[in-house]
């Protein structure tokens, strides 16, 4: 089967598209309000510091040398006017100080900046205050979440970061709560749910604030939940709309009439025993002169369109941008970037507004490369296509048509029924949440664009399992081969690069290959420079308008977060965020390893003349227990590949090799003994470490045969040293 997937991935290339246009269509509804749980109030702190509000944010290149928003600015294009640091001077970077958050597991924060005050999040959602000068901390929080729910997380426990208002900082947390803090002091002025937490819900992305509403959305479309935004009131805590992104119940009154469009556009009686999906768990950007909010729209569950919605149907507002009135959650009009998805093809990713010139007249434009591999120009006022193109190789379409606005697809993708098809992009998508950066200097966005091939197959034993993924695709069509010819073919084929793209002319200016997928955000400057981290842990500067690298440093641990630049004393920094994670690193970062240490996490502060070193790290342990002893037969084994392929793979990795985020079950102290095997995969005795119990799904039988593939990977010989050879030995 595998063969078959590389010869067809021989055959892939890039399609070029026409450029056209269609409209966006365009609806008015009302959400309705709803309650909120209880407000947890705190005794606030009566010093009176500097507040930040919706003016600071429009007016931010008032004040180049802070970073108040997520994006810096509503419009989310991570361009920072400060030059201090500039093409003639870059090589003169150095540390200016670290600071160590005791945790290395996914960190994707983006931190924000004020009146000298940095604040950034690690792991399981703490939150610190940092001199942004010397790095000391002024405060921390822990929210102390409930980390059993990691095991209902697709992709890491990480977050994206705070967000401030006034004299508050707000945090989401994976266990579905949004906590306001007092800026000056962390201390937790309210902390309200806002999540029905019996289902599998989280919270990963970073809440934007806009006129004095809290916005926040969440995660769990893998595990089968129905997606939503919410807004809070910045000051009580308390919920003013609720905007759902896919129709419920159909044998229920839709809750709105842009729902009652939606509804339309499904099929069947089942897609809401699973939610739908359509999660908002990332990107979002604001417009104050249109007064328009416009948030990313997520993946159907189960993936598998055939079982979510029966002879097919656009499934709106799947894989789609979305735009609303921030004052009261109303419906406005959508682009749908993946009708009727069945690939996890979201269009949660960095979304970037901007004024361009094309054809001679100025349009106010939003843009966005998601999952599927175009790079989306749209109309931001009306929602009419502008303009796309794919912006790396793609197999499952050959181009948008602009008449209709919909990609062209290949047959052979729509996968579910058919023989199973190795894709590109897969699930880890042509760009993922990454930040991207726009350069109004150059007219460029830079993206961390990649190619990460996926094999789509159906899974002929689904059935809905609450509380584990119901994605309706086979993942064993998703394994990396074992043998060794096939690995290093298809090794060869995983790719990351910094892309720099001209979003008028719909095509690459330049591009920096690096050495495999999965690399972080990007920040531009007026300083003619262009800042990107990478998996195999150095952070560099770029020429913004050739690509030369023109300085680089070696940070220990792979960077998946996005850089900021901020001013402090008339001294310019750029800081970043290193901590490698997520959900490449943890699926497949042990068989492809990039270099990176796993065991440190830090913020890193760069300025002019700087000379700070990193401490070394600790070596590896390298003495490691032996397996036990094979005494399984190949059909339990195999049978153990399949339970491992549903049940664990997401986390302890293909070939059960961990890249060192969570334990590596091959070395596992219990791996030879199966009662104390079962005690942690059927009864949840690491709970409070984030593995949770899987006994409502597993039996022992099954328990005993992931044991025995694991115990088969363990004495296979390909460890991680093995999988770092292939492709060296030339």
């Amino acid at each position: 089967m595998i063969d078959s997937f590389v010869r067809r991935l021989g055959m892939i290339a890039a399609s070029s598209l026409v450029l056209a246009s269609c409209g966006g269509q365009k609806e008015e509804t009302q959400t309705t309000a709803e309650t909120s749980a209880p407000v947890e109030a705190a005794t606030p702190g009566a010093e009176d510091e500097a507040k930040v509000t919706g003016d600071a944010i429009m007016n931010a290149d008032a004040t180049p040398g802070a970073w108040l928003s997520h994006g810096r600015t509503y419009s989310e294009q991570r361009f920072s006017p400060l030059d201090e640091v500039n093409m003639g001077n870059a090589d003169q970077l150095g540390l200016a100080w670290a600071f160590d958050l005791g945790v290395s597991r996914g960190i994707e924060a983006t931190p924000i900046i004020h009146d000298g005050v940095m604040y950034v999040t690690a792991t399981w959602n703490i939150v610190y205050a940092l001199d942004a000068k010397t790095g000391a901390e002024i405060w921390s929080f822990d929210p102390e979440v409930d980390r059993s729910r990691a095991s209902i997380m697709c992709c890491d426990v990480v977050n994206r970061g705070v967000a401030i208002w006034g004299d508050k900082i707000y945090t989401g947390t994976i266990d579905g709560r949004l906590i306001a803090l007092k800026a000056k002091t962390g201390d937790k002025i309210w902390d309200v749910n806002t999540i029905d937490k019996s289902k599998p819900y989280s919270i990963t992305g970073a809440p934007r604030i806009v006129k004095g509403k809290v916005i926040i959305g969440n995660g769990g479309a893998e595990f089968g939940v129905r997606g939503y935004v919410s807004a809070y009131d910045a000051e009580t805590g308390r919920i003013v709309w609720r905007f759902y992104t896919v129709p419920g119940d159909p044998s229920k009154e839709p809750e709105n009439t842009a729902m009652a469009m939606a509804m339309d556009t499904w099929n069947g009686e089942e897609w809401w025993k699973l939610g739908g999906g359509g999660t908002v768990w990332d990107s979002m950007a604001y417009d104050p002169e249109l007064d328009l909010l416009y948030i990313g729209v997520g993946n159907g569950s189960p993936w598998n369109q055939e079982l979510r919605s029966p002879g097919g149907g656009d499934n709106l507002f799947l894989s789609s941008i979305v735009a609303l009135r921030p004052d009261t959650g109303e419906y406005v009009w959508h682009y749908q970037t993946t009708p009727g998805d069945t690939w996890d093809f979201t269009a949660t990713q960095h979304m970037i507004l901007a004024d361009l010139e094309i054809e001679g007249v100025s349009r106010k434009v939003i843009m966005q490369a998601p999952k599927n591999g175009f790079f989306y120009v749209v109309d931001r006022e009306t929602g009419e296509l502008i303009s796309a193109n794919n912006f790396v190789p793609i197999n499952w379409a050959t181009h948008v048509d602009m008449e209709t606005g919909r990609p062209v697809e290949v047959a052979d993708a729509r996968w579910p029924g058919k023989a199973p098809y190795l894709q590109l992009p897969g699930p880890l998508g042509a760009h993922n949440w990454h930040p991207m950066s726009f350069n109004p200097e150059t007219g460029l966005v830079y993206i961390p664009a990649q190619e990460a091939p996926w094999g789509y197959g159906d899974d002929p034993d689904f059935e809905i399992r609450e509380g584990v993924w119901n994605t309706g695709s086979n993942f064993l069509y998703g394994l990396l081969p074992t043998d060794l010819a096939q690995f290093k073919a298809l090794k060869a084929m995983l790719k990351g690069r910094l892309l720099a793209w001209d979003p008028v002319k719909q095509e690459a200016a330049w591009a920096v290959e690096h050495q495999g997928p999965w690399n972080g955000g990007i920040l531009s400057s007026a300083g003619g420079l262009v800042f990107q981290g990478t998996a195999d842990a150095h952070f560099a500067a770029y020429d913004a308008a050739t690509g030369d690298e023109k300085w680089r440093f070696f940070t220990q641990t792979g960077i998946v977060a996005a850089p900021v630049s901020y001013e402090v004393d008339d001294e310019q920094y750029v800081a970043v965020a290193s901590g490698w994670g997520g959900s490449y690193a943890l699926g497949f970062g042990g068989p492809l390893p990039t270099g990176s240490e796993a065991k440190v996490g830090r913020v890193l502060a760069f300025k002019l003349g700087a000379n700070g070193e990193l401490p070394a790290l600790t070596p590896s342990d390298a003495a490691m227990a032996p397996p036990p002893a094979m005494t399984a037969s190949a059909a339990e084994v195999e049978k153990g590949l399949a339970a491992y392929a549903r049940y664990c793979i997401v986390c302890h990795g293909d070939h059960a090799q961990s890249s060192g985020l969570v334990p590596n079950l091959r070395h596992s102290a219990v791996l030879g003994d199966a009662a104390a095997w079962n005690m942690i995969v059927r009864e949840g005795a690491f709970a409070e470490n984030g593995m949770g119990s899987f006994g409502a799904f597993v039996d022992e039988e099954i328990s005993e045969a992931i044991r025995a593939y694991v115990i088969s990977e363990a004495n296979s010989g390909r460890d991680a040293a093995y999988y770092e050879s292939i492709g060296k030995e030339e």
